[in-house]
């Protein structure tokens, strides 16, 4: 979120328009956190999508700022679904129509038929204590049945706003869906030692990162440099492909459809001609075999756990947790205030395959968040029902 000192800009009349990489990527740079997904260098990323970068000006000073991804219609090219993933970077605390309205007429007029973005602010906090008692409750089937929640302000009148402005929410109440998820894990770093996190996490991880090391698992960071034949002339040598390799094992065992290697090529280009720290590849190996593998984003003080993977084979010796581990301390190391472990779904029920996932996540102490989701406002109605209806028809 946009430093509070901008809030006073709220009264005013601001206007929105295109701007450059490099004064979007400035910007990023002067806010303590902004999603990865809202950098520049994300619009690189996404290569069926055009992009680009919008500014909020209050008169002649860059105020927020929105990296733009704009998806077609069949067979109406010069219509678009504007999508702001995570973003965009303005001051949700303050008036939101004076920061929405101007960013709705600046789109319309650039062909949008719709507008679809993710508001970075949380509704609902659960700390790790309050999801344990609900995980160990059989009437407790979902995060929203825990009472108590810590309710955050912020997020209750962007919602509302939201839904009174004729804004449609669009996040399944799986909580994971064709976009970014609505509930995630986080782990707070903010003064925190590494023994304080260990002191944290339950005893299942304690003793997990104790067996890997005396098994002799090894954690390192993979290397990416400039010059190469690669992606955006960057060479990935074998840690990428070995990556990637395991990955595609990982999603033929857990049943879900891998990205392909030009995909992660094409992202640690991007990210890393942005800035050599913004995304790094972590590997675990046991005497030689590749045992988990992971990919860490940072922007600021955020750090976020993107990708993984592990073999089915050796997972006694848990490399997972340790390439988590070292992740995590790396981001202490490095001043993060936040270690994001992204999407959950909100079940809570122990038939759900998803279960594991939340359990696994959990044990690192922190706590479940959940957001104010996504919301699409129709700019033409009548192209966006019909862009509605095909999505359906194909399944989104």
């Amino acid at each position: 979120m946009v430093h509070s000192e901008r809030a006073r800009t709220a009264a005013r009349s601001l206007t929105v328009e295109p701007i450059g990489a490099d004064e979007h990527l400035a910007f990023v740079r002067a806010q303590p956190s902004v999603s990865f997904l809202q950098t520049p260098a994300w619009g690189r990323v996404k290569t069926e999508w055009r992009s680009e970068s919008l500014g909020w000006f209050d008169g002649r000073r860059l105020v927020g700022a929105g990296l733009v991804l704009h998806r077609p219609v069949p067979r109406l090219d010069r219509f678009t679904l504007a999508y702001l993933p995570e973003g965009p970077v303005i001051d949700w605390t303050g008036e939101i129509d004076a920061w929405l309205d101007p960013l709705a007429a600046c789109l319309k007029a650039r062909g949008a038929f719709a507008i679809r973005l993710g508001p970075p602010v949380r509704t609902h906090t659960w700390s790790a204590a309050q999801v344990k008692a609900g995980i160990a409750d059989p009437g407790t089937r979902r995060l929203t049945d825990i009472p108590d929640p810590w309710t955050d302000p912020v997020g209750a009148r962007v919602t509302d706003h939201l839904q009174a402005a004729g804004w449609l929410p669009q996040s399944p109440e799986d909580g994971f869906g064709v976009g970014h998820p609505q509930f995630r894990y986080e782990l707070p770093l903010a003064g925190r030692t590494e023994d304080d996190l260990l002191g944290t996490m339950n005893q299942l991880w304690r003793r997990n990162i104790k067996k890997a090391a005396k098994e002799g698992v090894e954690v390192r960071v993979g290397e990416v440099t400039a010059g190469g034949a690669g992606a955006a002339g960057f060479t990935f040598g074998d840690d990428l492909k070995a990556f990637h390799d395991l990955y595609v094992h990982t999603a033929e065992r857990d049943r879900f459809t891998p990205r392909p290697l030009r995909y992660f090529e094409t992202m640690f280009a991007a990210l890393t001609a942005e800035d050599p720290d913004r995304i790094s590849l972590y590997l675990a190996r046991h005497r030689g075999d590749l045992v988990a593998a992971a990919v860490l984003v940072r922007v600021g003080t955020h750090a976020w756990y993107s990708y993984g993977a592990s073999s089915t084979e050796k997972r006694e010796v848990r490399g997972s947790n340790a390439c988590q581990w070292a992740m995590i301390r790396d981001s202490l190391a490095a001043g993060c205030d936040l270690y994001d472990l992204r999407g959950i779904t909100p079940t809570l029920d122990a038939d759900d395959p998803h279960m594991g996932l939340i359990q696994f996540k959990v044990g690192t102490g922190g706590r479940a968040v959940r957001h104010v989701g996504e919301w699409d406002l129709p700019l033409r109605p009548l192209i966006y029902r019909a862009f509605d209806a095909y999505m359906k028809r194909r399944g989104r």
